[in-house]
């Protein structure tokens, strides 16, 4: 399964059924295939062979979103460009990346006008929705194809490679993954085996389309489902449109559901609607998943993985938030769930030996799911599949039920006093606080402990807390050792472009505070 065959399956099923839902507008299957076979025609006409990477950098938004599948129609790769990186970020990407061809929102044509100077491989340059001095809209750059534009075409990729994807950054220059036809397959086959899906599916889309958003669309497609898009994250809209378009399916990282969990229109909206409510791309506090399977309802479903296995390398459907009697499992709401039926997880220990049940270690991944490789970095691509399996860099074990449980990214990992303190262990009790809203726990160098054990809180609106009141909240917990030895209170937390917390950026904060001292 190529891209574009979702759109065509789903076609299959009615054409005239919409698929993408912006606003009032609605664009039906029949509609985005000819989308898709106008811009196939137009990267054909410009030059841009099977195998070419054409990147789009937009927000949320229904014709960037088309787009890609002529981009797949016409056997090219696609490449999404975060619109929230900065310019030289993106730059770097579409060089790194040997993208011939960038479409983009004229909300970024700034971005693009800054970067295209560097961009020598560029040889085409198309704005989505008006001209440009250095590019044509959409509709000119596909003006006067003699009648073609709307009859079908159908070109061979070269090979399998999907997308390339980038990676968030956060440890150096972004790595491209490459994905193939074959994981989205498998992803988009453990979606629709692991999760409910009744009926058509409506699946609410904002968060954005350039990481998990957008991929999840794909088996809604697949099935003849309808998205809509969200072209600017507000929790009142998006819960409006809960009701409104009768949304069956959603995602959210965990901040968003914990500020939805505070959004006084929550209570008055209904949801019964709803199947399947994803959150995934951080952890969750337990504490507020069970608040959300209360608030929102039975509907809460985790899913776990990364950009190089993407989204189901461990799954936690609906059911299983649950006991046999119907009871909330809260032994099991700190796990990421089970690994996927297609999917073979391991932990491993540092030798590369794979250690057993109950036990710590590197969470490792093989089989469909996980990627080709690194575009162009071969090194790093070795690196990540060292020893037969994909590493993830995250530290878990296994439960005797098979539930997949993370304890901490391995650079996370804080050493106090000989002894291993998982920031995310920490993280969960703090979560459990009622006037902290989130928290991110990173190590210091200590004299006494080597490393003492921070904890940086983002409260409720109004609350106050006292620091030493903290540290033994979470001592009576989970013991001395892992209590904090330092609580700091900061209104915001730093963020990557998905809402996940930087802890390197809370972590080089604090020591640049410590050396000023």
């Amino acid at each position: 399964m190529r891209l574009v065959d979702y759109l065509d399956k789903g076609a299959q099923l009615g054409a005239d059924s919409p698929c993408l839902t912006m606003g009032d507008a609605d664009l039906s299957y029949a509609q985005v295939q000819r989308i898709s076979w106008r811009v196939a025609r137009g990267l054909q006409r410009a030059g841009i062979q099977p195998g070419s990477k054409v990147a789009v950098l937009s927000s949320n938004d229904a014709l960037a979103f088309a787009t890609v599948f002529g981009i797949s129609r016409a056997g090219c790769v696609w490449c999404p460009i975060n619109p929230r990186n900065e310019a030289s970020e993106n730059a770097f990407v579409l060089d790194a990346f040997d993208c011939a061809c960038l479409v983009f929102h004229s909300n970024y044509a700034p971005m693009v006008e800054q970067m295209r100077a560097h961009l020598p491989q560029l040889r085409a340059l198309v704005c989505l929705d008006q001209r440009q001095p250095f590019a044509p809209s959409m509709d000119e750059w596909l003006d006067g194809l003699d009648g073609l534009d709307d009859s079908p075409i159908d070109i061979t990729p070269p090979d399998d490679v999907a997308m390339i994807a980038g990676t968030g950054g956060t440890t150096g220059q972004p790595k491209g993954v490459m994905l193939t036809g074959g994981n989205l397959e498998a992803m988009s086959a453990l979606t629709l085996m692991g999760y409910p899906f009744d009926g058509r599916p409506v699946y609410l889309a904002l968060a954005p389309l350039t990481h998990a958003a957008g991929v999840l669309c794909l088996p809604v497609m697949a099935l003849g489902g309808r998205v809509v898009i969200m072209p600017k994250p507000e929790l009142g809209e998006f819960l409006a449109l809960i009701e409104r378009r009768h949304v069956t399916h959603t995602f959210l990282p965990p901040t968003l559901i914990y500020m939805l969990l505070q959004h006084p229109e929550l209570a008055q909206t209904k949801r019964d609607s709803l199947q399947c409510f994803w959150y995934g791309a951080a952890p969750m506090s337990a504490a507020r998943l069970e608040e959300a399977l209360d608030r929102i309802g039975p509907v809460m479903a985790q899913l776990f993985g990364q950009t190089e296995a993407p989204m189901m390398v461990s799954m936690m459907p609906p059911k299983d938030h649950f006991n046999a009697d119907g009871s909330v499992a809260r032994q099991r709401l700190a796990s990421a769930g089970r690994p996927g039926p297609l999917v073979q997880v391991g932990i491993m220990d540092g030798e590369g030996a794979l250690v057993p049940t109950g036990e710590s270690g590197e969470i490792v991944v093989r089989g469909s799911l996980v990627m080709r490789g690194y575009y162009k970095n071969p090194q790093a691509t070795q690196e990540a599949s060292r020893n037969g399996w994909h590493r993830t860099g995250d530290i878990g074990y296994l439960d005797a039920d098979g539930f997949l449980y993370i304890v901490d990214r391995a650079k996370d990992m804080i050493i106090s006093g000989g002894f291993n303190v998982y920031s995310a262990e920490v993280e969960q009790v703090l979560m459990q606080h009622p006037d902290v809203q989130d928290s991110a726990v990173v190590g210091l160098p200590d004299e006494k402990w080597g490393e003492r054990v921070v904890a940086v809180l983002q409260l409720h609106a109004g609350r106050s807390v006292d620091a030493e009141a903290i540290k033994a909240f979470v001592k009576s917990r989970i013991g001395s050792v892992k209590a904090p030895k330092q609580v700091e209170v900061w209104a915001d937390l730093p963020r990557s472009k998905v809402g996940k917390v930087l802890k390197k950026d809370v972590r080089a904060s604090l020591l640049q505070k410590l050396s000023a001292e």
